[in-house]
C-alpha cells in the first residue's frame, strides 16, 4: 500500500519559516545544494517513526484568512500539547483550531504557521474524551 513518505511546506519567507520549525520542534533544517530555492527537513533521527520532508519558496498567493483548506494537513505528533500550542503562539502561529479531545486517541490542535500553512499538533492519550 502506497505511503506518505515525504512532506513540503511552501513558505513566501523560508527563514522566518526555519526559525519557527527549528525553534518549535528542533527539526534540522538545511539549504539545499543547487540553484534552486529548497531547505530538507529532519524531523527525527533516522530509523524513528515519521517522515522528513523539505520547504520551497511559495510560488503563489498564500492562503487567504477564512478559506478553506486545499492542502493535505499533516500534524506533528508532541509530549505536551498544551506547551507546545502555547510556544506556537509565542513564535507567531495563530490559531486555526483550538485544542480537542480525538476519544481513545489524543488531544489535537491546528495552528497556522507565520507563513499561513495549517498545522496540526497531537498530545497522544487513550483516556482523552
Amino acid at each position: 500500500m502506497p505511503r506518505v513518505v515525504h512532506f513540503e511546506i511552501h513558505a513566501a519567507d523560508p527563514d522566518r519559516a526555519v526559525r519557527f520549525y527549528t525553534d518549535l520542534f528542533g527539526w534540522n533544517i538545511q539549504k539545499a545544494v543547487g540553484p534552486w530555492d529548497y531547505w530538507l527537513i529532519t524531523t527525527g533521527a533516522e530509523g524513528t517513526r515519521g517522515i522528513n520532508g523539505g520547504m520551497v519558496r511559495r510560488q503563489g498567493p498564500a492562503p487567504v484568512e477564512g478559506q478553506p483548506v486545499n492542502a493535505y494537513v499533516c500534524t506533528v505528533e508532541v509530549p505536551n500539547l498544551d506547551e507546545s500550542f502555547a510556544k506556537a503562539l509565542t513564535l507567531g502561529a495563530t490559531v486555526a483550531l483550538p485544542k480537542m479531545p480525538i476519544p481513545a486517541i489524543g488531544w489535537l490542535a491546528y495552528i497556522k504557521d507565520p507563513e499561513g500553512n495549517i498545522l496540526g499538533m497531537l498530545q497522544p492519550d487513550e483516556k482523552a474524551a
